[in-house]
């Protein structure tokens, strides 16, 4: 497994040494003792849990600055999070998700391989965003199935002036990016690049959208809003 991990990394850009390798064995073990208790993850093959979420969460670690503060919304098991704070320690870290039983896991892991800098915060994306955390970061990052714009209007608001918001989005979205070009216009960001990214038999994108000016107030709306009245 340590081979696979070392490899599939180093495809997306993340050099591993020894202890961040053992580290990694360290939250698979904890990620399959935990899930036997509740609904983590449905990937439990180990090979599949180093390629679909280790180095799947690394393929950010090109387009990211050390010293920088990130926030994961929606961290579920605490991908991208805790790959990213694993492979970039000086990053500050937050992991923000609405379900405290996936917090109380991400803790454990956090407390088992001994990370600083690096908390958990539960609560709603659209609380969240309306705290002391709006715009405090200079990345948002979200692995979320739901749409760019929907996504954005939950994200963006995280993100400092200046500071970049990174989707994990499918191979094709062309269609997305354009759906959400208005909601992005009015959230105060706009798409600088999208990443392809190809490692084994992983084919997805990172949509980067920088934070041009500050989020207006009103958003983000609540989920009910959101699905009534998209940005448009």
């Amino acid at each position: 497994m340590k081979n696979i991990l070392e490899q599939a990394a180093a495809e997306v850009g993340a050099k591993l040494n020894v202890t961040q390798i053992e580290m990694f064995m360290q939250y698979k073990d904890l990620l399959l003792e935990w899930n036997k208790k509740m609904n983590l993850t449905s990937i439990t093959d180990e090979q599949e849990i180093m390629v679909k979420h280790f180095a799947d969460s690394l393929s950010l670690v090109p387009f990211i600055e050390h010293g920088k503060s990130l926030i994961d919304v929606g961290t579920g098991a605490g991908f991208p999070g805790v790959p990213l704070k694993i492979a970039m320690n000086s990053l500050n870290v937050t992991l923000l998700d609405s379900l405290k039983k996936r917090l109380l896991f991400a803790n454990a892991v956090i407390d088992e391989l001994g990370l600083s800098e690096i908390r958990t915060v539960h609560t709603r994306a659209e609380d969240g965003a309306n705290s002391e955390l709006r715009e405090k970061y200079d990345y948002a990052v979200a692995r979320a199935v739901s749409r760019l714009q929907v996504l954005a209007e939950y994200c963006l608001p995280y993100v400092k002036t200046g500071g970049v918001f990174i989707a994990y989005k499918g191979a094709d979205v062309k269609i997305e990016v354009a759906d959400a070009e208005a909601a992005l216009k009015v959230l105060g960001g706009t798409v600088v690049d999208i990443k392809e990214i190809r490692f084994f038999d992983i084919h997805h994108s990172l949509i980067m959208i920088k934070k041009v000016r500050q989020t207006p107030p009103k958003y983000p709306r609540s989920p009910a809003k959101i699905a009534q009245h998209p940005i448009k």
